[in-house]
């Protein structure tokens, strides 16, 4: 009997779950189910075609044909543009397209020739935001844009670390540069959120990567392509934190002269509040900790009421600076808000592991 004709008597179907095939039993110890013949035709398939099973998970296999989990050929596209398109829309398409797996992206104007400003915006845009993005090749109507740079060179745990890394030193910048009122410090930590925001859309790039391919995402220290939700958030939120210590670098910036002593001393107690949460946010990540998420999301829950009493605090004593560092205060209460949303994501991924384990 065919394959097409065993398949044809051996499975229903439900909309709910897909095709429900009937296991068969073949001499005394091998099980075979059959294939769907729709699918084998859209492969290519035929006898002796190699499969890969895997297992994820407890209770799921995944079959895919071996060349398709083999494969290294790069993704490429063609965006064509015209130089009167806005060039922010083509920017976030070429962010699109780096973000879904593309190493190849070739912009074509439709015109005789590209724009010299468009081309010079992308090249820049590419060298502050994406990592590995280089432009390799351009005529007159093309830019061709390769990414040189994937997981084994970057990997998504290295990538994350060095973020973190970045925001912590943000935190200690801050505090000196208001302490001081250095504003060439300041604009150091405005201009290194270019690097938290490169790494961020690289660790998109990867989490999307891994959800279609199992190789990368076993490479990746991540078990399901659930798990890669969670970091998808998880990296969002880093880079929101990163964001709001920008805001707070700006507002410095924007004071003529340094706020009392007093009121330094009590926003260094809730920027170091803060920066703590942060890191016992990140290592509960690292360390798969739930107790440790579970504390950090506890201790959270003053933040408001430390923001009140400071804001409280600043109004009473008639400190000049007070719309700007209401701003401020909200900023640094928003990063350990943040934490605790780090927290709760580290909470879901790894509750049902820390039960099985006890």
């Amino acid at each position: 009997m065919s394959i097409y004709n065993y398949l044809d008597n051996n499975f229903s179907y439900d909309s709910d779950t897909g095709e429900v095939r009937k296991i068969q039993v073949t001499g005394k110890s091998t099980y075979i189910i059959s294939l769907p013949k729709k699918w084998v035709e859209s492969l290519n398939l035929r006898q002796g075609s190699q499969l890969i099973i895997s297992r994820k998970d407890n209770n799921t296999l995944i079959i895919a044909p071996k060349e398709v989990v083999g494969s290294t050929k790069p993704k490429e596209s063609t965006m064509p543009v015209s130089v009167k398109d806005n060039i922010g829309s083509i920017i976030r398409k070429i962010v699109s397209l780096y973000l879904v797996g593309y190493s190849v992206i070739r912009v074509k104007v439709r015109e005789d020739r590209f724009s010299s400003v468009h081309k010079n915006e992308i090249k820049g845009f590419l060298r502050k935001k994406l990592i590995g993005a280089e432009v390799l090749s351009e005529s007159s109507r093309e830019l061709e844009i390769r990414v040189l740079i994937g997981h084994p060179e970057l990997s998504l745990e290295n990538a994350l670390r060095r973020a973190c890394n970045i925001i912590i030193s943000m935190y200690d910048d801050i505090l000196t540069a208001l302490k001081t009122l250095d504003k060439n410090l300041a604009h150091e930590v405005i201009s290194v959120d270019d690097e938290v925001d490169r790494l961020y859309l690289y660790m998109v790039r990867q989490l999307k990567a891994a959800v279609e391919n199992e190789k990368i995402l076993k490479v990746s220290g991540l078990s399901s392509p659930k798990d890669c939700l969670g970091y998808r958030i998880i990296v969002k939120f880093v880079e929101r934190i990163a964001d709001h210590l920008v805001k707070i670098a700006e507002n410095i910036t924007l004071l003529d002269t340094p706020p009392k002593n007093s009121v330094i001393e009590k926003f260094f107690e809730i920027s170091l509040f803060a920066k703590s949460m942060f890191e016992g946010a990140i290592n509960s990540l690292y360390k798969k900790d739930i107790i440790l998420a579970d504390n950090v999301i506890d201790k959270v829950k003053s933040i408001s009421i430390i923001e009140n009493e400071l804001i409280n605090f600043i109004e009473k004593i008639n400190e000049p600076n007070v719309p700007i560092l209401r701003l401020m205060v909200e900023s640094i209460r928003r990063t350990a808000e943040y934490a605790s949303d780090i927290s709760e994501i580290v909470l879901n991924l790894y509750i049902e592991k820390s039960l099985l384990a006890t």
